[in-house]
């Protein structure tokens, strides 16, 4: 999702019948397949101001909003973005840009929660999203860590954020990323929602031991009433029903 000035953006939705008593079952039921979808976008300060009345009017029903990257970086659109989306009746979520390289996994995810990427039960406010892609810096595609590492730190992360706020992360990616750099690590998909990105017409191959996703990012170049010039477009695999019920923890 990461453009210039470390502003980012990407994912889909899904979830299995047998995951509904358990935390997982923030996935909603149904695979790739199914017809419901809800859509929505994900923004950063890149976008600049925003009609978010104007966004829900046209559509939208959720969104991503940036909030913080690395140890430092705090989005500065995204308090009036995450303000503003609520009150317009968008469900709205922060995500985090990870820098695995610069910190630990927990010193990153203490940083979102502090900074915009807490988590309460009022129907419109998604559990967090961890972006982890190529690295758009200096010190190679994964960050300067092996398969092992990078697993560690990720588990690092969801385990603190978790702790923090009690709800599961989404974890944002993309397919050849995670395989690559986690090595085919399929360890957090029975609790952790998927927001695959892939810029196509159809979802692909999943990463390894994902069996759904529930957030699908399917471009970067979507148009959107409020929003001057591109921005990416998602799809929760899905009804509102469903991304309320994810919302809320229920």
């Amino acid at each position: 999702m990461l453009r210039t000035g470390s502003s980012l953006g990407r994912l889909f939705a899904a979830g299995l019948a047998a995951l509904a008593t358990s935390a997982a079952a923030l996935v909603v039921t149904g695979g790739p397949a199914a017809a419901a979808t809800t859509p929505g976008i994900d923004i950063s300060h890149y976008q600049g101001a925003i009609n978010w009345t104007s966004v829900r009017n046209s559509g939208v029903q959720f969104a991503f909003i940036k909030a913080t990257e690395g140890t430092t970086y705090r989005d500065p659109n995204f308090n009036t973005n995450y303000v503003n989306s609520y009150n317009a009746g968008v469900i709205r979520g922060a995500y985090h840009f990870a820098r695995p390289n610069v910190s630990s996994g927990a010193t990153q995810a203490n940083f979102l929660a502090g900074n915009g990427g807490a988590w309460s039960a009022d129907s419109r406010t998604l559990p967090a999203a961890l972006d982890v892609e190529a690295n758009p810096y200096a010190g190679g595609t994964c960050y300067g860590l092996s398969t092992t590492a990078m697993r560690s730190w990720i588990q690092d992360f969801l385990t603190t954020y978790r702790s923090r706020t009690g709800r599961y992360a989404v974890i944002y990616t993309t397919t050849s990323w995670w395989n690559q750099c986690t090595g085919s690590w399929t360890g957090p998909w029975a609790n952790h929602p998927l927001w695959l990105a892939r810029w196509s017409s159809t979802p692909g191959a999943l990463p390894a031991g994902a069996s759904v996703w529930s957030f699908w990012q399917y471009t970067d170049s979507g148009s959107v009433s409020g929003i001057s010039g591109g921005v990416d477009r998602n799809n929760w695999n899905g009804d509102r029903t469903r991304l309320i019920a994810l919302a809320n923890n229920t």
